[in-house]
């Protein structure tokens, strides 16, 4: 191991744009939205300003890809217009024509999206659910004349999710929206996708620190048996993260086609500021927000894409002209882990079609107190797996895309069982107040162990701990001359048992 000083050059915004995660070509956007794999292809819709990369003008954006790495963009999907915003929603493969909107042998795609009405609009001040259908696959759309078809006179009801339901209570569309506000998951039913009934409610609970949204329920099978479902609801918030800032929650229970009963509810009603860290988060990280996941995944998978960024300094991150990444797709089972049920999820992809040269790997090394950088393991697109042992130092773990001693360190604290992210030697962190910062999450030793799957992307490193257990997702925007791995450590000696970095085209 050797230790180096480069020279410090300042990166451009174009260095920054990813090269395994979509981003916009030079627009902004936003929520995932309308996730579904339709013939043999991933569609990826997303909340876009085709006007701009800050905020506003809401559309639907659309991209594609055959393998979750290599996406192509598209035109605009659904567009806004002088009467509606289009926020967030779902899209549903209606595969027997219950909606009426298929042709011949053509059965439609449907999405279901909020409409946001703006002043001036006959449902002006409310957000309310309506419906578009595509007869090509997915990329031209027609909105339906009898829209809104689900409007509760609130100025707060967003976000659906729709799936079809087929169980003891019957078979039927079921749509999984937010009372935003309310801190409140709403369940309705439909036949047809045009007139809905409601189910029931769920909610507040746990983590209510900032508005609910982009919710999402699905069964999974309990640690690979098929006999033994259980339900997963996801809602995510905004503020009131583990780490401040966006975030999304989850609750493991049961769905009888009706309602939702959660089993792992800490806090029932306004939640209690000092149990955070007992909910169920689904990323530690900063940058992780509005996951959802896809409809109709092969081989029955539950892949999920959230939004890598955060409200509290979205409109500000340092890139042009386009704003905002997604994260990478992850492939989610619901495992026992120290005698508990929880999400674990793995990067989805065929990584070895994107490596490069031969991985660097080296085992058995003592690392010192300090920083020591990894000769021959420098690189900005990288995936890296680590094991480390502890020994005496309180501190310990590695240094991504650094110069030397200054970089993004993600470590562990043996002695508290924490996780950590430190970006504030990461690259640019000026550009808004609560971006630097310390991340922290919960992670328990595996026998004597930690174990780290670390996919470091060109503005990016999301976290995957002790086998996808807990995952960490931050933004950085390191100099283009950061280009160095390093170990370090605090207060004492650890030992790194084994890493493997490996690069990605």
């Amino acid at each position: 191991m050797d230790t180096l000083t480069p020279t410090h050059t300042a990166a451009t915004a174009g260095s920054y744009r990813p090269a395994l995660h979509y981003t916009a070509q030079d627009t902004w956007l936003n929520d995932p939205n309308g996730l579904i794999f339709h013939e043999g292809v991933y569609h990826l819709y997303y909340q876009n300003n085709p006007l701009g990369n800050v905020w506003g003008n809401m559309s639907w954006g659309h991209a594609t890809s055959t393998d979750l790495l290599t996406w192509t963009e598209h035109p605009v999907a659904i567009a806004c217009d002088e009467n509606e915003d289009i926020f967030s929603g779902s899209i549903v493969y209606d595969r027997h024509n219950t909606s009426g909107f298929g042709t011949g042998s053509v059965a439609p795609l449907v999405a279901i999206y909020t409409s946001a009405f703006k002043p001036g609009s006959a449902h002006e001040g409310t957000q309310a659910q309506s419906l578009a259908y595509s007869l090509d696959g997915g990329y031209t759309w027609t909105k339906h004349k009898g829209n809104p078809v689900l409007n509760r006179g609130s100025a707060e009801f967003r976000d659906p999710k729709v799936f079809r339901y087929d169980g003891d209570a019957g078979s039927y569309w079921v749509m999984v929206a937010v009372e935003a506000t309310d801190f409140q998951v709403v369940l309705y039913k439909s036949e047809d996708l045009k007139d809905w009934e409601l189910l029931s409610t769920f909610g507040p609970a746990n983590a209510t620190g900032g508005v609910w949204e982009c919710p999402d329920l699905f069964p999974l099978p309990v640690d690979g048996d098929p006999e033994n479902l259980m339900w997963v609801l996801t809602v995510n918030i905004n503020p009131g993260g583990p780490n401040n800032g966006s975030a999304g929650q989850y609750f493991i229970g049961h769905f009888d086609g009706t309602s939702f009963t959660s089993a792992s509810t800490v806090t029932e009603g306004t939640q209690d500021p000092d149990r955070l860290a007992e909910y169920l988060w689904l990323d530690w990280g900063r940058d992780y927000y509005a996951a959802v996941s896809f409809s109709d995944a092969p081989d029955n998978r539950r892949l999920m894409i959230g939004w890598m960024n955060n409200w509290e300094y979205a409109n500000h991150i340092p890139t042009t002209p386009w704003r905002s990444p997604m994260s990478l797709a992850r492939e989610i089972s619901l495992q026992t882990r120290n005698g508990k049920l929880c999400l674990v999820q793995q990067p989805a992809g065929d990584w070895a079609a994107v490596a490069g040269q031969e991985p660097f790997s080296l085992s058995g090394a003592t690392i010192h107190e300090g920083v020591q950088v990894l000769a021959g393991a420098a690189g900005t697109v990288q995936r890296i797996d680590v094991s480390f042992t502890p020994g005496s130092a309180e501190e310990f773990g590695l240094v991504l895309r650094g110069d030397g001693a200054h970089g993004t360190r993600v470590g562990i604290r043996p002695d508290e069982g924490t996780l950590l992210t430190d970006r504030r030697e990461s690259g640019r962190t000026d550009f808004h107040a609560s971006f630097a910062s310390i991340d922290t999450a919960p992670v328990p030793a595996k026998q004597g162990t930690y174990d780290l799957t670390i996919f470091v992307d060109r503005c990016s490193a999301e976290v995957f701990a002790q086998g996808g257990q807990v995952t960490m997702t931050e933004l950085i925007f390191p100099a283009g001359s950061s280009t160095d791995l390093a170990v370090y450590a605090v207060g004492g000696t650890a030992t790194l048992s084994s890493i493997q970095v490996t690069q990605l085209a």
